[in-house]
């Protein structure tokens, strides 16, 4: 399924966690959080300024992110968990 997010909306896909620590231990599941970084899947084309204007996304497809923790709406694509989130969302672009 494709999807395209509309307005200043962004499709991210969350990376995964390394499962054991700096130290060596590793976490179980059930203790394990979601992670805040991901990386961006398809933008939408901006929103409007109050002339009537398109303001360009910062992000672009490819970009990894850092996003507030409960940051947009989690979806279901083919089986992999995705967030469609406001760019507003998205905290900071790695580099």
């Amino acid at each position: 399924m494709k999807l395209k997010p509309l307005n200043d909306r962004v499709l991210v896909k969350r990376l995964e966690m390394e499962e054991k620590t700096a130290g060596g231990i590793y976490i179980p599941d059930s203790a394990k959080e979601k992670p805040m970084k991901g990386e961006v899947v398809a933008v939408g084309p901006g929103k409007l300024d109050e002339d009537g204007k398109r303001v360009k996304p910062t992000v672009k497809t490819g970009d990894l992110v850092l996003f507030a923790k409960y940051a947009g709406t989690e979806i279901s694509i083919d089986g992999e968990e995705h967030l469609v989130m406001r760019e507003d969302d998205i905290l900071a672009i790695v580099e």
